[in-house]
């Protein structure tokens, strides 16, 4: 980041001051350009100062990120992003931390880092761009490709099943899981507000159109003549209903989804009545990713699908450091590294 007037004056910051002087270098009409446009509108809302937000990333297209935000930022190595997030965070506790990742990076060579961050509940936001694809390697199948993919490297289609993110970061016991989409720029904004507000390690799906090796993938959920019927959009407190006219619901029967037809005399009383804090619910949630062709298959869900309070992981390290420092005084490097075992070797 350059330190510029507006730093140094702590004026207030716009959109305009978080633009930086790099060329942005994405594919003419992929998604990534959205978000980059919300995270650019949302930041200034949110009371920081551009010195204390750092962006890290990894590989592929949406890791190029930092370079179009004019913070402190990094861009780091595959599948990486996550753990250098929370080095990052343990020893700067007070920035805001934001990871940009893709499906590949985060879920291949980066899974097993992305769930330990996710149960040691970081106080970070990530921001994982899903296109089901490989793009930057410019178009072979991902993690999150679907079943029968025909890729470059997948001629034949994809046997491999594929990921689903929300559905991984429920088991890894993440505090926070939420779903918007790059051509939902007002629901994206308000996903983004509420992922920065959750103290926790916040994981923030975005289903961002590839529009070079995966164009479509997700137009069911954002065209007109489909969205309404294809989209569940769920918030605290409130029933589950869609359609075109919002004549469908969601009801339970024991834990199993029904849908039903409110033109039937099926009231909203009835309906499921979505609670961000009811973990079992979510992950009935996070399970509504059927095959969009299948007779009878559920809506896909948006919004904030789980929220929790658990302690964050950098706050009990500095908790435990002071409390043992307080207990035992500061400790000796020399004797820590000396042990205490020794060997004679003859």
């Amino acid at each position: 980041m350059n330190t510029n007037e507006n730093t140094i004056l702590d004026k207030p910051m716009t959109s305009k001051d978080l633009v930086t002087d790099q060329d942005v270098r994405w594919c003419p009409g992929c998604g990534d350009y959205s978000i980059l446009k919300q995270v650019q509108t949302v930041l200034p809302e949110l009371g920081l100062k551009r010195e204390e937000i750092v962006f890290i990333s990894g590989i592929g297209c949406s890791s190029r990120f930092p370079y179009y935000m004019e913070t402190f930022g990094m861009h780091s190595i595959h599948g990486r992003a996550t753990a250098i997030a929370s080095g990052l965070k343990a020893s700067r506790p007070e920035l805001s931390v934001w990871i940009i990742t893709g499906d590949g990076d985060a879920l291949s060579i980066g899974g097993n880092h992305f769930i330990h961050l996710l149960r040691r509940n970081f106080d970070v936001n990530i921001l994982l761009f899903n296109n089901q694809i490989y793009g930057l390697t410019k178009g072979q199948y991902s993690p999150t490709s679907e079943e029968g993919k025909i890729t470059k490297s997948t001629p034949f289609g994809s046997l491999d099943h594929p990921f689903n993110p929300l559905a991984l970061s429920m088991g890894a016991d993440a505090t926070f899981v939420a779903r918007s989409m790059d051509r939902d720029p007002v629901h994206l904004k308000e996903m983004l507000r509420r992922t920065h507000k959750h103290k926790g390690a916040s994981f923030l799906e975005i289903y961002q159109n590839c529009n070079v090796f995966n164009d479509g993938a997700f137009f069911i959920y954002t065209d007109k003549e489909t969205k309404k019927l294809e989209t569940l959009m769920v918030e605290h407190g409130k029933p589950l209903i869609f359609g075109d006219k919002n004549e469908k619901g969601i009801r339970l029967d024991g834990y199993a989804p029904v849908i039903v037809d409110l033109a039937d005399g099926n009231s909203t009383n009835d309906l499921w009545i979505h609670d961000e804090k009811d973990r079992l619910k979510a992950e009935i949630l996070t399970r509504f990713f059927d095959n969009p062709i299948h007779e009878n298959h559920m809506p896909r869900v948006f919004g904030v699908i789980y929220s929790e309070d658990r302690p964050c992981y950098e706050e009990m390290l500095v908790n435990q450091i002071a409390d043992t420092i307080s207990k035992r005084g500061n400790g000796n490097l020399d004797a820590l590294l000396k042990g205490k075992e020794s060997w004679v070797i003859s």
